[in-house]
């Protein structure tokens, strides 16, 4: 983007060039950041309760992650994507076999029982896809308005971390009154970053 500034960077802009980033990585990195997103989680302090989601296309992480937090005991709960605008559903994640595709079939959601958008209240980390987040906690989703809409449902002191790759934790994103600021990040390379970073030389 030659010599543009980051806070003259439009959305749009910042996702095109994000989700170029992200389709230019080979399976292999993929692969590898996955599990280092994996031992990342495992040394985090872990609450009863986590909300996760399902990545697809090219977002970071597995589905492997899930399992992961369920072998240590953890509860988890999926996003399920409403029909009309409006906050997130949730249901309880119970394994692979409790998948299926959703209103948009490339994403995976649970099958089980909804239980409404307060259940998000009751988790204490928040798993949030992300294609970036700033030192200052903004985070810039796909566009849909879903998280920004459900966030408003988690508990007070609750961890709401944006999962992504190294180059996706950056200085400085274009900001809404409405973004709801992340509490942290989880990457491949630096593991959870508490945000916001008083530090601006992330990269």
């Amino acid at each position: 983007m030659g010599a543009q500034r980051n806070d003259e960077v439009t959305k749009a802009e910042w996702r095109a060039k994000l989700s170029a980033a992200r389709a230019a990585a080979s399976v292999q990195q993929r692969v590898a950041e996955a599990a280092a997103l994996g031992r990342a989680l495992l040394a985090m302090s872990l609450p009863d309760t986590v909300c996760g989601y399902v990545p697809f296309g090219t977002e970071p992480g597995s589905i492997g992650l899930l399992d992961l937090l369920r072998g240590r005991g953890t509860r988890v709960l999926l996003p399920v994507i409403p029909a009309a605008p409006g906050p997130l559903d949730w249901a309880d994640y119970t394994g692979t076999a409790s998948l299926a595709p959703g209103r948009f079939r490339q994403i995976l959601e649970p099958t089980g029982l909804r239980l409404g958008a307060d259940a998000l209240a009751g988790a204490g980390l928040v798993l949030v896809p992300a294609l970036a987040v700033d030192r200052r906690g903004v985070r810039l989703g796909r566009g849909a308005g879903h998280y920004d809409r459900s966030l408003a449902h988690a508990a007070p002191g609750a961890g709401l971390v944006a999962v992504v790759r190294d180059a996706e934790l950056v200085e400085h994103l274009p900001a809404e009154h409405h973004d709801v600021l992340m509490t942290g990040a989880l990457t491949p390379g630096r593991g959870h970053v508490p945000l916001p970073v008083t530090n601006p030389c992330l990269r």
